[in-house]
């Protein structure tokens, strides 16, 4: 499946990118939001560009090199958004006008990376987004206490039969090592009631997410790369940041919140903007987002 950015329009609308203004996309993936922003800001606004895989910047740095017009104006970083003000820093990248996080995965991870991060496919139980990270889902499935794979499946996955799931994997784990994502489907499957979830959603999909958090240590540096980036942003500047699930969600939020109580913020979306049906239809992945923005004071 082509890359489809998610709530463009809206992002757009909330960004409200001017010639020669500068920008950052915290999380660039292949570039759906970038290409839209760099073209707003011509002839003179530069975009910076970041993503922890270096195979994800390599699919951008193409696009780049093909485009004369975006050679000096799309800088990019094999990078964390964790370590935004030192990106910013070393790229001498200033001022910033808006700054975009979409915490989505991009498709390039579900179905290109071969690293286990979908449930459809039969891969290595990696999940890592960069091989720089020590930790691996595996490595949680088959050594981590049971116990604590039961809190990661509960806190991050939201998962209520965290219990009866972590059982089964203490039980599997006994008699071979659990290192495809079609073995730990295959438990699940064993494990959950029929109707799950009334298959609203894939019966896989907590305890996955949950991994995937895990191994990335996900919420913590979303908490970090946010707080920076509205240290960073110029008065004035503009934040938006698309969520995918209620526990990033309720991080922006409070973040959003707090800032505001200080006379920081100025909160542009009293509640989370959701996908249209039309735009659902067309990328089902976009069915469980929500933007929150705000300008900095």
């Amino acid at each position: 499946m082509a890359h489809v950015p998610v709530l463009l329009k809206e992002v757009i609308d909330y960004l409200n990118p001017q010639a020669n203004e500068n920008f950052i996309d915290a999380t660039v993936g292949e570039g759906g939001h970038a290409l839209t922003i760099l073209k707003l800001i011509e002839p003179n606004g530069r975009l910076l560009g970041i993503d922890l895989s270096k195979e994800i910047i390599r699919i951008i740095a193409k696009i780049k090199n093909e485009n004369e017009k975006l050679k000096d104006r799309l800088i990019l970083v094999n990078d964390s958004y964790a370590n935004l003000e030192k990106i910013v820093s070393k790229n001498d990248f200033k001022p910033v006008h808006g700054i975009l996080f979409d915490l989505g995965m991009c498709s390039w991870h579900l179905e290109a990376s071969g690293r286990g991060f979908s449930y459809l496919r039969d891969e290595p139980l990696d999940m890592r987004f960069t091989p720089k990270n020590d930790l691996t889902a595996a490595e949680i499935i088959n050594f981590w206490e049971i116990k604590k794979i039961e809190n990661i499946l509960k806190e991050f996955g939201e998962e209520k039969y965290a219990y009866r799931i972590s059982l089964a994997i203490k039980e599997a784990r006994k008699k071979e090592r659990i290192v495809g994502t079609q073995q730990l489907v295959n438990i699940l499957k064993r494990v959950l009631p029929k109707n799950y979830d009334k298959k609203r959603i894939h019966f896989a999909t907590r305890t996955f997410q949950a991994l995937r958090i895990a191994v990335n240590d996900e919420l913590q540096i979303i908490e970090n790369g946010i707080k920076q980036a509205i240290k960073i942003l110029e008065p004035g500047g503009k934040i938006a940041v698309i969520s995918f699930h209620s526990l990033e969600d309720r991080i922006v939020k409070n973040i959003f919140r707090e800032k505001a109580k200080i006379g920081e913020l100025n909160i542009l979306t009293k509640k989370p903007i959701s996908p249209c049906s039309e735009e659902i239809r067309n990328n089902s992945r976009s069915r469980s987002a929500k933007l929150r923005a705000a300008e900095k004071l």
